[in-house]
């Protein structure tokens, strides 16, 4: 609301779908609001076509609706034209656990970072999302920005110092890092806070970029601290964890000890809740610390 009354060049798209939380938008840009219908692939289209008039198009929709439904639009029309357009997906991981796999968005990020010209952002707090819906407006091609489903704790004390591609340090330590994407990083710092009261301080960083991955906060981190781990509430292939061991692989700081942490590539267990299947995929802050005490005796033996 408040870029497209700075820009008239915004434009908002949506799938039928978030009423309520577009009203307002509506309301007040009614030549700038287009319902395209349950047509996510005609919606992608008709998006690319407005961007290249010269406007900024954000399209909006749930889980995997925006991006896999249409990938081949996402694809030949956005990425292939350079097109200016923001893909808004909501639901991120088991953000709807119960309704089941079709609305689990598990390999977006993957899928996407796989997409040339294409920018992946998963913000891990309220004010993360709100700087990183500014820089994608501002940034000149496709972006897809991938959130939660409303209601995530606001991890930062305050607005933080956005910038796609820059990881944001959360919490200093030598002992591992963490590094998170999207609302993983409430896990993430709860981690560290268990750490530290052993005595195991944790770097932790919240990587809320995918593509461009701030390869020099990695390789630092590799350097500096004892091990590095990744956390995901994404498929453990493609992902953040592939991408930071790609990052590894070609720096050379292949001694680190390295560990991921994500969804198991297969489908999900029987439908539940977000925290109930984060639970079964070993995504709790319990299951993490448990898990990191043999990577933590190896560090500390060598």
């Amino acid at each position: 609301m408040d870029l497209a009354a700075q820009d008239d060049r915004i434009y908002l798209l949506v799938g039928d779908l978030g009423f309520g939380v577009v009203e307002p938008f509506i309301q007040k840009f009614p030549d700038r609001f287009v319902n395209v219908g349950v047509a996510e692939q005609n919606m992608t289209g008709v998006a690319a076509g407005i961007a290249l008039t010269g406007k900024i198009v954000f399209t909006y929709s749930i889980a995997n609706f925006p991006i896999l439904r249409c990938l081949e639009q996402v694809r030949n029309d956005l990425c292939y034209h350079k097109a200016n357009v923001k893909i808004v997906s909501i639901g991120g991981g088991y953000s709807y656990g119960a309704l089941g796999m079709s609305h689990h968005a598990t390999e977006d990020l993957a899928i996407l970072r796989a997409l040339p010209g294409m920018t992946v952002i998963a913000p891990g707090d309220p004010f993360e999302a709100e700087a990183a819906t500014r820089a994608a407006a501002a940034h000149d091609g496709p972006c897809y920005l991938r959130l939660g489903r409303a209601g995530e704790p606001a991890i930062h004390k305050s607005e933080v110092e956005f910038q796609i591609g820059k990881a944001i340090p959360v919490r200093e330590g030598k002992a591992l890092t963490l590094i998170s994407t999207g609302a993983m990083l409430q896990t993430a710092v709860a981690v560290a806070d268990s750490l530290a009261a052993k005595g195991s301080p944790a770097r932790v960083l919240s990587m809320h970029t995918l593509k461009p991955l701030d390869a020099g906060a990695v390789v630092a981190a590799a350097r500096e601290t004892g091990a590095i781990v990744t956390i995901e509430e994404h498929g453990v292939s493609g992902g953040l964890g592939g991408a930071v061991a790609e990052c590894l692989a070609e720096s050379g700081e292949l001694r680190v000890p390295f560990r991921r942490f994500g969804i198991p590539t297969s489908f999900s267990p029987p439908p539940g809740t977000q925290e109930y299947l984060r639970e079964q995929c070993g995504l709790s802050p319990q299951s993490i610390l448990k898990s990191l005490e043999s990577l933590l005796e190896a560090v500390h033996v060598s």
